[in-house]
């Protein structure tokens, strides 16, 4: 018995040690030196059907809803081997093109009060109107993301001008009070392609530019700006470089804001 509970001792203070807010927090701070994302195992960075990533998303299942110890060195491991994976240029691909998120400001929060038969009638209207714009610019609807979509297009003009007509198709929607507005994440890279979907870095980028938007906002990286028509962004909107950046995208990117001038 003396055995059984010594024992009974060791577990409870490792378990004690596992959940310790200091020891999680030392951990989070660990991974932020180590190579790649340390926001790897968040929704974003762990959407993708590499092994990472597919882990990433198993071991959010396993572990408890509590932060622990035991969950930080998982996901750091985690977000090691994804860095080498695409340093090795696993995560990579071959052909360019330009990468939109989409999704809608404050639709969470109108839906949970409107109930489920408006927020279904907004978002068929929505996305109706999206794709129309999306497939009117050579685009192709990767998937949609609840309020959100993802969209793929031979360049970066041509999901730009999409954007700019899926707000122009949305001015009119309206239900129970509630107006859509758009905010949006542009960026051009080579993503690695798998079936239907796109994996990696750039798609990433992309998703947290849209992320960190605000209403009527698009965020495009250099690298999408870069192939812009400047007759694009005319006098009815405002281009401003970004000095804040969304958690996730590399410090090399530049980040500029296109809003419609007032």
């Amino acid at each position: 018995m003396p055995e059984s509970r010594g024992l009974g001792r060791l577990t409870a203070g490792v378990r004690a040690f596992n959940s310790r807010p200091s020891t999680v927090q030392a951990l989070r701070r660990l991974r932020r030196a180590l190579p790649g994302d340390p926001g790897f195992g968040d929704p974003l960075s762990a959407a993708g059907r590499e092994s990472p990533a597919a882990i990433a998303r198993l071991a959010d299942r396993l572990f408890d809803d509590e932060p622990s110890a035991t969950q930080e060195l998982g996901l750091g491991a985690l977000q090691v081997w994804h860095s080498l994976l695409e340093r090795a240029g696993r995560g990579g691909g071959t052909q360019e093109c330009t990468l939109l998120f989409t999704d809608l400001v404050g639709f969470s929060a109108w839906a949970a009060r409107a109930g489920d038969d408006d927020a279904l009638e907004l978002l068929r209207s929505v996305t109706s109107r999206l794709e129309r714009a999306v497939l009117n610019h050579r685009g192709r609807v990767v998937k949609r993301l609840g309020d959100g979509m993802m969209a793929v297009f031979p360049s970066a003009q041509l999901g730009f001008d999409a954007v700019v007509e899926a707000r122009e198709r949305l001015a009119d929607v309206e239900v129970s009070g509630y107006r859509p507005e758009l905010r949006a994440g542009l960026h051009t890279g080579v993503p690695r392609a798998i079936g239907g979907d796109y994996l990696g870095v750039d798609v990433n980028v992309a998703a947290r530019l849209a992320e960190g938007a605000t209403a009527g906002e698009t965020l495009v990286s250099d690298a999408a700006l870069a192939e812009l028509d400047p007759g694009s962004v005319n006098a009815r909107r405002k281009l401003t470089y970004r000095l804040s950046r969304p958690k996730g995208v590399p410090s090399d990117i530049s980040i500029y804001a296109v809003t419609t001038k007032a």
